[in-house]
């Protein structure tokens, strides 16, 4: 498995990562079978998140086993202040069964109000800085779905790595990358296969992201050995050839004009839904498989899309024309008929 260096990090990490999201729907026996192919394959970097219930649970005990030294670990925590962040940070090492963690992520920026609340005396890089200096973390890393939110998180500098959408579909990241080369920042592509949506091109949509000299590590979801198979074996494959880019181009022009990006751009919503939100939940439902577990997040929402009054406002605002009050009234049905 070719490797790169993951930025600033010196880490030298497989250009295809095992990414952790999907492992909430299996057992600890799965993970372990997942994590043997991932380790005979040649992947040495595995992200996961606090976020992602039994993750890293399931993980590090499968690390207990084949050797904490075989893979870097890469997660991340949503807790914007310090005290929550450090907290999580020790929830995370000692799920994971160790005493360091090679990547710390804040993760999925979008508000300003949270850019400003992490970047505060009490915020959660503070929480960073601190866990780095006992030697808990080796580095800090930051994610987001918002183009304009990850170029100012690029500028502030603060950060060895970024994580952020990129696929055949999703190429906004471009200009993101560029940047993040110039301050020698390591860029981890999630979402290589659409979050599912490019399931049945796989092969083709791993290699447009793994030859892409922009990208370090691409993080698919995997959760079963021949996930892991098919993913390695397109990234060792040759350049894309001719049909594969046209196939690739049609599928995009075809699954762009009703795939939510999660760029932002409906936001604020009138009567406070957060759209993109909800809009990911559909992904769970329809691509991943968790529905139970996304119904539980979704009864923490704030606002759910009940509320919606239909006003229109986010669907005018979306690039891609998407139907927003429909897709998010359809979540909100679906959840409350289980």
């Amino acid at each position: 498995m070719e490797k790169k260096r993951l930025g600033k990090t010196e880490l030298m990490v497989s250009v295809v990562g095992m990414g952790g999201i999907p492992i909430q729907r299996y057992d600890e026996k799965a993970t372990l079978d997942t994590l043997i192919a991932c380790k005979e394959a040649g992947i040495n970097f595995i992200d996961s998140a606090r976020a992602y219930s039994v993750s890293e649970e399931y993980i590090g005990k499968g690390l207990q086993q084949l050797g904490r030294d075989s893979f870097y670990l890469a997660t991340k925590s949503l807790n914007r202040t310090k005290e929550g962040f450090y907290n999580d940070i020790l929830t995370s090492l000692k799920n994971f069964q160790t005493d360091v963690i090679d990547l710390y992520q804040i993760h999925n920026l979008g508000k300003q109000e949270d850019f400003d609340k992490i970047f505060s005396e009490d915020g959660a890089y503070e929480a960073a800085l601190q866990a780095q200096r006992e030697g808990k973390i080796k580095h800090i890393g930051v994610s987001a779905h918002i183009k304009e939110m990850a170029m100012q998180l690029i500028e502030t500098e603060k950060f060895s790595t970024l994580q952020f959408p990129f696929n055949a579909v999703e190429n906004q990241g471009t200009e993101l990358f560029i940047r993040a080369h110039e301050l020698d920042m390591g860029v981890i592509a999630m979402k290589p296969l659409g979050g599912g949506i490019l399931g049945e091109v796989a092969d083709s949509a791993m290699k447009y992201i793994v030859q892409n000299d922009l990208v370090t590590v691409a993080i698919p979801g995997m959760n079963t050995p021949e996930q892991v198979m098919q993913n390695t074996a397109a990234a060792k494959k040759g350049p894309l050839t001719e049909e594969e880019k046209a196939e690739l181009k049609k599928i995009s022009e075809e699954i762009g004009k009703d795939f939510c990006r999660r760029c932002g751009y409906c936001q604020p919503c009138t009567v406070g839904i957060d759209i993109p939100g909800v809009m990911v939940f559909e992904g769970y439902i329809k691509r991943y498989g968790l529905s139970d577990w996304a119904k539980g997040r979704y009864e923490t929402s704030a606002v759910k899309a009940s509320e919606c009054i239909n006003c229109g406002v986010c669907k005018q605002r979306c690039p891609y024309g998407l139907n927003i009050p429909e897709r998010i009234t359809w979540v909100d049905n679906y959840f409350n008929q289980m």
